[in-house]
């Protein structure tokens, strides 16, 4: 005998348990189906309700989740507006956890709930004194408060004045608990970032020898936030309020000197480089993945100090800027740099520049007339001219002597050099989100970029002579000079003087050999043998990196929660269960240091339920991000889940690696092919090494493009042997 119609078999789910199958009455009143679900507790009651459209919606197998009650944010608003202390402490902690549920965090707000924070917040310094528990009150209050304002439901620009000065206090503050000054760092670094009325005011509020202060201490998280906020500080810098003279090395000069003033200054201080390199990267602790990438968008942001001068063209008519040419040939000859001299005299001059190796001799100005470099390349010249004496004339002499079909010219080198670093170094763009690609050396000399310029400017003159190089070779020896300093920079050498030492390892026969070695490694032999071979052994390939992604999916993958702007990061995991049937995934307090367990992992999503798999600007979370985060490092790392009906799970990997184990995975779980770049790379890895194996008896031995034709028939067959 069929079931009644009115009862259908479901799973119910709420948060911390595990999923409920139960038979669905519909004719039952909601509150008693919730009562038995939950075992009567009235705790439970009022902590959750039912989500769903309508109960005619609701078929067998169906999951429905419960979320938290309206009223328990009405109670809980209730408690902490309370005279009783532990009522109120109690309140605070309980909404600190619940903050973080969109559902309740809307609700709360709706009641006035954030503006009772911010009350409490500015009203602190009334009861500091009159309870014990005032640190650990305060930094639930700060951490609800800030869980509540990452959700975007109300504007940062609503935030009063005595509430900034109230936080900024906090910071400015030379002993202060490190809860309260964490989440102050982080709210101070949400309004920088979120309005620009609110950068004003924190830039006023906040100085920055407290922040530097906050660098020198042990906590590296309290390090993180620190430079987090001088970050976002120098970011949000109106660009003519930010920029250096890279040539005197001043800061221009405003009626207003605040934080924003300070900002370029303090970058190059060599005070602050010292913390950052003895207190940080050279610290007892490893440097943690959020610490790299502020360390990463600092050297962004301070090499990014070099735009101005990048994209300033050179005036020939500017008598200054000129100069600046005639004391370059000044300090290469010896000579009198008088420029207005007789006309026997300018054609010395043009000479001489011509020596110098400029394009154009006459009028050397106008080689600087690009941008860019523009003028940062005259700038990078003049201080290897007057700090390194002895190295730029051997360079200049040096190829002077030279026959004239091998010389180096200095000048056109320095100018593409100097190109050719800004390219590398990314001056003049936004930092990449979740980039960590910072180097060490950068922080151990007070002029970083220019020491750079000249170590490379003599790794290119050294390349030059090894590879005989004439004018024709030009373009040539640069692209093999950016080879050597990319593959340097690679090594994170963490001193100038080290990087020294690697580019001299990387002379240009090992970078011819270590060419033919990675060639070789992925060379296709191409004669139909090997080919037909090569066919034979491509869908076993295949088949084993589809199991070892399916493998690592089964393993699990830990994903940093989008939009989350703090350095308290969130985590959520997700992993495939063994029969490759379920994608289970969770919430996570912290990152997991091994594997995580499926009881763990409360939501699911079936496999036959995918319907595709979005990647790029594809994504529904790319889509609704704003300008500033739709960077090109976050779009090629965000993939998303559609499933039925009409849901959709989307995902920012920690790294490439993490992308192309996940989307290979999930295109294997739905029957289609694998696409990504480590497919590709393993295919040829992978492919290479059998080849190798199944012809290791064949080496040294030419492989024919055809097979060797059947011989003629003999005209007789005299030369058998006959047994009978």
């Amino acid at each position: 005998m069929p079931p009644p119609s009115d009862i259908v078999k479901v799973a119910i789910e709420w948060p911390g348990a595990n999923a409920q199958l139960i038979e669905f009455d519909q004719k039952k009143p909601l509150a008693s189906i919730i009562r038995e679900v939950c075992d009567g507790s009235s705790e439970v009651l009022q902590l959750f309700v039912c989500v769903f459209q309508s109960r005619g919606e609701i078929k067998n197998g169906t999951i429905l989740r419960l979320a938290i009650s309206p009223v328990t944010a009405r109670q809980l608003l209730e408690r902490i507006q309370s005279h009783g202390i532990d009522a109120r402490l109690e309140a605070l902690k309980e909404l600190a956890k619940l903050s973080a549920d969109p559902t309740f965090a809307a609700e709360f707000i709706n009641m006035e709930g954030l503006a009772t924070l911010a009350r409490l917040v500015e009203s602190g310094t009334q009861y500091e004194s009159s309870t014990i528990f005032f640190g650990e009150m305060l930094a639930f209050t700060l951490t609800a408060f800030l869980e509540l304002m990452d959700h975007g439901i109300v504007s940062w620009d609503l935030i009063s004045v005595s509430f900034i000065k109230q936080i900024s206090g906090y910071v400015n503050q030379p002993m202060v608990d490190v809860s309260i000054l964490q989440r102050s760092l982080a709210i101070l670094e949400s309004m920088v970032l979120n309005s620009h009325s609110l950068y004003q005011r924190v830039a006023q509020e906040t100085t920055v020898a407290q922040l530097i202060a906050h660098l020198q201490v042990s906590n590296q998280e309290i390090q993180t936030y620190a430079i987090a906020l001088i970050n976002a500080l120098f970011l949000k810098t109106p660009e003519d309020r930010r920029q250096v003279n890279t040539h005197t090395n001043q800061l221009q000069s405003h009626h207003d000197t605040n934080l924003s003033d300070e900002m370029a200054s303090t970058l190059a201080q060599k005070h602050l480089r010292g913390i950052i390199l003895n207190h940080i990267i050279r610290g007892n602790r490893p440097v943690k993945a959020e610490m790299a990438h502020q360390l990463y968008v600092l050297q962004v942001l301070t090499f990014n100090l070099l735009e101005e001068r990048m994209m300033t063209k050179m005036d020939p008519n500017d008598q200054t800027q000129r100069d600046i040419i005639f004391e370059l040939r000044r300090i290469a000859f010896d000579g009198d740099n008088d420029p207005s001299g007789t006309e026997k005299r300018k054609a010395i001059y043009t000479k001489d520049y011509k020596m110098l190796g400029f394009t154009n001799p006459v009028n050397p100005a106008m080689d600087f007339t690009q941008t860019p470099p523009g003028m940062l390349a005259l700038d990078n010249m003049l201080y290897l001219a007057k700090v390194h004496q002895d190295t730029y004339i051997r360079i200049v002499l040096e190829n002077c002597s030279r026959e004239d079909k091998h010389e180096c010219p200095f000048g056109r080198s320095a100018i593409e050099l100097t190109r050719m670093l800004c390219d590398i170094l990314q001056v003049g763009e936004l930092p990449n989100e979740g980039c960590n690609d910072f180097h060490p050396m950068f922080f151990t000399h007070e002029r970083a970029w220019e020491e750079f310029f000249c170590v490379c400017i003599q790794l290119l003159n050294k390349t030059w002579k090894e590879m005989r190089a004439t004018a024709e070779d030009f373009n040539k020896v640069m692209t093999v000079v950016r080879e050597q300093i990319t593959r340097a920079l690679a090594m994170k050498p963490p001193s100038l003087e080290q990087l020294r030492v690697k580019l001299r390892s990387l002379s240009y026969s090992e970078i011819l050999r270590l060419r033919q070695s990675e060639r070789m490694s992925q060379d296709d032999f191409q004669s139909p043998p090997i080919i037909e071979l090569r066919e034979r052994i491509q869908p076993e390939i295949l088949e084993l990196i589809k199991q070892q992604r399916l493998n690592r999916l089964c393993e699990g993958s830990c994903f940093r929660k989008l939009g989350n702007r703090r350095r308290q990061e969130k985590f959520w995991f997700c992993r495939l269960s063994l029969n490759h049937k379920v994608l289970h995934y969770g919430d996570l307090d912290e990152s997991p240091q091994g594997e995580v367990p499926f009881e763990l992992l409360t939501d699911k999503i079936p496999v036959s339920d995918i319907k595709a798999v979005l990647t790029g600007k594809d994504c529904p979370h790319m889509k609704e991000k704003s300008a500033l985060k739709q960077n090109k490092e976050v779009l090629e790392l965000a993939f998303s889940v559609l499933y039925d009906p009409d849901e959709v799970l989307n995902f920012v990997a920690p790294n490439k690696y993490e992308y192309c184990i996940w989307t290979d995975g999930l295109s294997a779980l739905l029957g289609k092919e694998l696409g990504s770049d480590l497919t590709r790379s393993d295919l040829d890895t992978l492919m290479s090494m059998e080849m190798k194996l199944r012809l290791l008896d064949l080496e040294n031995i030419t492989i024919p493009e055809a097979p060797p034709p059947v011989p003629k028939e003999p005209s007789t067959y005299n030369f058998t042997y006959n047994y009978g």
